[in-house]
C-alpha cells in the first residue's frame, strides 16, 4: 500500500512539474506585438532599392527610394476586427523632396497572428510562439492553384523563426539589439547557368525588431523563359528594405 502511495505521490509531483513548465514557457513567450508594435502615428522610414527588369527582360537594374510607411488609422476589415491602416510614402534618396503616397496596405493583429493584406493579398506574417524553429504557411490565404492566378509562386511557403533575440544592423550600421528573422523562401528552378532553359528564382525574408517592427525585407522573384519561347527573357521584380529610423 504504501509504494502505491509512494508512486501515486511520484506521479503527482512529476504532474505538477510539467504544468509548472508550461506555464513558465507560456509566461516566456514573447508578445507578437513586441515585435510589431501598431499605433496610430507611428512610422518606420526605409531605404528602398528596387529591381526590375528592362530592355525586353535583358537585363536587370536597381531603382533607390526612400519609403516611409505610416500607421494612418485604426479601422475594421471585413471580418469586423480592429485593424491598421498603413500608408507608404515615396521620396528621392536624400528625401529632399515631396513624400508622396503610392500605396495603402493593412495590419490586423489577432490573439495568435498578425496578418498583413497588400494587393488583395493577405500574408500571415507573425505567429505565436516566436521561438527559433516554429514554422506556419505564410501564404495560406493567397489563392495560388488556378492556372490563370499569376502569384502561383507564392504557394507552398513554409515561413521559420530564425536567430530569434539577436542583433540585427540596418542602414548606416544602426545596431538593433533584439531582433527575430522570418525566412520566407530560398528557391532556384530550373537551369539558371544555361541560357538555353527555363529558370526561376524565390528569395524572401524579413526581420522584426523589438519595439520596432519591421526593420529588414529581402523579396526576390524572377522567371527566365529560353529563346525558344515567344516571352524569351526575365519577368519579375525585388525589393530590400532597410530601415533608416522610426519613431
Amino acid at each position: 500500500m504504501q509504494r502505491l502511495l509512494k508512486i501515486a505521490l511520484l506521479l503527482f509531483v512529476s504532474a505538477s512539474l510539467l504544468t509548472s513548465c508550461e506555464e513558465k514557457a507560456q509566461v516566456l513567450t514573447p508578445a507578437l506585438s513586441d515585435y510589431m508594435p501598431l499605433e496610430v502615428g507611428k512610422y518606420i522610414r526605409y531605404r528602398c532599392d528596387s529591381t526590375v527588369f528592362v530592355n525586353f527582360g535583358t537585363k536587370d537594374t536597381v531603382k533607390s527610394y526612400q519609403v516611409k510607411d505610416v500607421v494612418d488609422a485604426l479601422i475594421t476589415d471585413n471580418s469586423n476586427r480592429p485593424t491598421y491602416r498603413i500608408i507608404r510614402y515615396l521620396n528621392d534618396t536624400a528625401a529632399s523632396g515631396t513624400w508622396t503616397p503610392i500605396s495603402t496596405y493593412t495590419v490586423t493583429p489577432t490573439n495568435a497572428t498578425i496578418e498583413l493584406v497588400e494587393n488583395n493579398l493577405r500574408f500571415v506574417k507573425l505567429k505565436l510562439p516566436i521561438a527559433d524553429g516554429v514554422t506556419w504557411g505564410g501564404n495560406n490565404y493567397i489563392q495560388t492553384t488556378s492556372e490563370s492566378s499569376t502569384v502561383q509562386y507564392l504557394k507552398g511557403w513554409d515561413y521559420v523563426y530564425d536567430k530569434f533575440e539577436q542583433a540585427f544592423t540596418v542602414w548606416n550600421n544602426l545596431n538593433i539589439p533584439n531582433t527575430v528573422t522570418v525566412n520566407q523562401r530560398d528557391e532556384t528552378l530550373g537551369t539558371p547557368t544555361d541560357a538555353n532553359f527555363y529558370s526561376e528564382r524565390n528569395f524572401s525574408k524579413e526581420v522584426f525588431g523589438k519595439g520596432i517592427g519591421l526593420i529588414y525585407k529581402e523579396f526576390l522573384h524572377w522567371e527566365y523563359q529560353p529563346p525558344s519561347s515567344s516571352n524569351h527573357g526575365y519577368t519579375g521584380y525585388g525589393i530590400k528594405l532597410t530601415m533608416i529610423d522610426h519613431n
